[in-house]
């Protein structure tokens, strides 16, 4: 049992979690990072990569940059699909830990990417925004890195998780049932903060799974206007200003 604490029983999850306090994103991550696995472990993950893997393949990333890349479920799908270069960003250095050693991996905030202007051809993400308040500062964020013609695709937990009380839990090294904080976002205000954007929205979708009631995922396929820039690019296109804990 991982991401949703077993899919099941999703409607009853407020009645059986307990009292404890959800586990702030950085310190949760920590506790689940042994026991993460770096593929789709749920229906949930299944859905949502069942419709972002082609949108990435149709994208033909060359600079590929994924952020809360985790324990690197999308870095080899990003080189299959042709990109050249690849990087992952996450908050955790727990997860990092477990992500390919070929591929470089950078500890830093989603809401302050520690990269130059116009780096990235395809900028994704999976099931990360749940973990931020603010939507914007992460959308102008990927949309500074993002070269003239780039593609931003992500996900986020669908906002009939809120409705419907559904909690994201896990099991920690020693079977102890966790409990993450996570912040729902309406489609409404992924929508606003992507109009408010040089972005031009190209798809929505809002996958689901046999016999749960509603969509599960939220998925956002948005483009960068201006002429589509194809570059090799290698180590050196990081930024001097990346975090200092940043992982090689």
């Amino acid at each position: 049992m991982h991401l949703v604490d077993s899919l099941r029983r999703l409607a009853r999850a407020a009645g059986s979690i307990g009292t404890s306090e959800p586990l702030p994103a950085r310190e949760g991550y920590a506790l689940w990072a042994d026991t993460y696995s770096p593929r789709p472990h749920n229906a949930l993950m299944e859905a949502e990569q069942a419709i972002v893997q082609p949108l990435i393949v149709a994208a033909l990333p060359t600079c590929a940059l994924d952020v809360g890349t985790g324990t690197g479920r999308y870095l080899a799908l990003l080189k299959s699909a042709g990109a050249r270069s690849v990087v992952g960003l996450d908050m955790s250095q727990a997860m990092l830990r477990r992500t390919a050693r070929d591929v470089p991996r950078v500890c830093g905030d989603a809401c302050r990417l520690p990269f130059r202007d116009a780096s990235f051809d395809l900028v994704c993400s999976s099931l990360m925004v749940g973990d931020l308040l603010s939507l914007g500062a992460w959308v102008r964020e990927a949309t500074r890195v993002l070269a003239p013609g780039g593609h931003l695709i992500y996900s986020d937990f669908h906002p009939s998780w809120a409705a419907r009380r559904w909690r994201r839990t896990f099991r920690d090294a020693d079977g102890r049932r966790r409990e993450l904080t996570y912040f729902p976002h309406q489609i409404e205000e992924h929508l606003t903060v992507l109009e408010a954007s040089p972005l031009a929205v190209r798809a929505i979708r809002e996958p689901r799974i046999p016999d749960r009631p509603g969509p599960v995922v939220a998925v956002f396929h948005a483009v960068k206007p201006g002429i589509r820039a194809w570059f090799q690019r290698s180590r050196s296109s990081f930024d001097s200003r990346r975090s200092p804990d940043g992982v090689e």
